[in-house]
């Protein structure tokens, strides 16, 4: 990247942020649940797609542990 289209995207980053559009992603320091921590602060998380409460089930966690060790992680190629 030149230094130009750095400027350029760093004054739009600005322009966001002092119009109050601008949205960073806070971060859960706990496992997935209805009640979190972010922040260092207890939470209630109203945007997960956790619906049938899953996403912390040690017995899918083991499945994904043995499916990386047995298959490996991401795509080989682009599907076109």
């Amino acid at each position: 990247m030149t230094q130009t289209f750095t400027d350029h995207i760093n004054s739009l980053l600005a322009q966001a942020r002092e119009a109050g559009l601008y949205k960073s992603e806070r971060v859960m320091t706990s496992p997935q649940g209805a009640n979190i921590r972010v922040g260092g602060q207890k939470a209630i998380n109203f945007c997960a797609n956790d619906y049938l409460g899953l996403a912390g089930h040690p017995d899918l966690a083991a499945f994904g542990e043995r499916a990386l060790h047995d298959h490996g992680y991401g795509m080989a190629s682009v599907r076109f």
